[in-house]
């Protein structure tokens, strides 16, 4: 099963708020970079579990897990001038953007800090999140990085 980390600021969007949405799922819109679409797109599929990680604050780190329960589907976003996320480039008949939908798991037991994290860069070698310079908000995690963060939440 493939494993992905998804970024939001929370005061844009946070887990919190997922777990509240009707059914406790929304859409993952506003994706603006291609390398990420393409991860969407291309290779995500309903069951996918995600890492939910809220960026942008003082301490930024992983606060929950959510699941794909949707293939990538056009992001209507694009297409509303009023909208924060509106391409004008991008083509309903080709879009250009593509969105899917999750759903809230669980709340880890502890939130993991991107310090945490980086703390034990021995054990999570490649794992994107830590590379420097990615500001990917989709990005992959593997197998067994993705297990070893999650034994890191009950320590």
């Amino acid at each position: 099963m493939p494993y992905w980390l998804m970024k939001s600021e929370p005061n844009s969007f946070s887990f919190e708020d997922l777990r509240q949405a009707p059914g406790r799922k929304t859409h993952w819109d506003g994706v603006r970079n291609y390398q990420a679409r393409n991860f969407m797109r291309d290779d995500m599929q309903p069951g996918d579990l995600v890492l939910f990680y809220h960026s942008g604050i003082e301490v930024p780190a992983i606060v929950g897990i959510a699941e794909v329960v949707s293939k990538a589907y056009p992001d209507h976003t694009a297409f509303d001038p009023k909208d924060e996320h509106f391409d004008p480039g991008s083509d309903p008949q080709n879009p250009r953007w593509v969105m899917v939908d999750i759903r809230y798991k669980r709340q880890l037991k502890k939130p993991l800090s991107l310090a945490e994290i980086k703390s034990h860069a021995d054990r999570l070698d490649g794992l994107a999140l830590i590379r420097r310079g990615n500001r990917l908000s989709v990005m992959p995690v593997d197998e067994a990085h993705w297990n070893y963060m999650l034994s890191l939440e009950s320590s």
